[in-house]
C-alpha cells in the first residue's frame, strides 16, 4: 500500500507545482500567497509519503485530496485533476491493501512450507 500511495502523492507534488505556475498568470493573485499555499501542499504531499503507515496518515492524505479539489476555485482545471487524484488515492489504498494481504498470505504459506519440510 505504501508504494502505491507514495506514487500518487509524488504525482500530486508535481501537479500542485504546475497549478502554482498556472495560478501565477492571474494578476489578481499575490505571487507570494500562491507559492505559500502551493509550497505547503507540496511539502505535505512529500511528507505524507513517509507517514502513510502511521496513525492519521491516511486521513491526512484524504484531507490533501479535498484541498486539491478545492484548489479548483483558483485554477478551474484542478476540479478535474483533484477528482482524478482522489480516485487514484482511493485505488492506491484499496488495491494496496489487497496486495499487502496477498503478500502476507504468501509469506505465511512459504513459512509453513519451510517449517514442514
Amino acid at each position: 500500500m505504501r508504494t502505491l500511495c507514495a506514487s500518487t502523492l509524488i504525482g500530486e507534488f508535481f501537479v500542485v507545482g504546475f497549478a502554482g505556475l498556472v495560478a501565477m498568470k492571474d494578476p489578481a493573485l499575490d505571487p507570494g500567497a500562491v507559492w505559500a499555499v502551493c509550497g505547503v501542499l507540496m511539502a505535505v504531499s512529500v511528507l505524507l509519503c513517509g507517514m502513510i503507515t502511521r496513525p492519521g496518515g491516511i486521513a491526512l492524505g484524504w484531507a490533501l485530496q479535498v484541498a486539491l479539489v478545492l484548489s479548483g476555485l483558483v485554477v478551474p482545471i484542478m476540479f478535474f485533476l483533484g477528482a482524478v487524484f482522489g480516485g487514484l488515492w482511493w485505488a492506491s489504498l484499496h488495491f494496496g491493501r489487497k496486495i499487502d494481504d496477498a503478500k502476507a498470505r504468501w509469506a505465511a504459506q512459504s513459512e509453513a512450507g519451510a517449517s514442514s519440510a
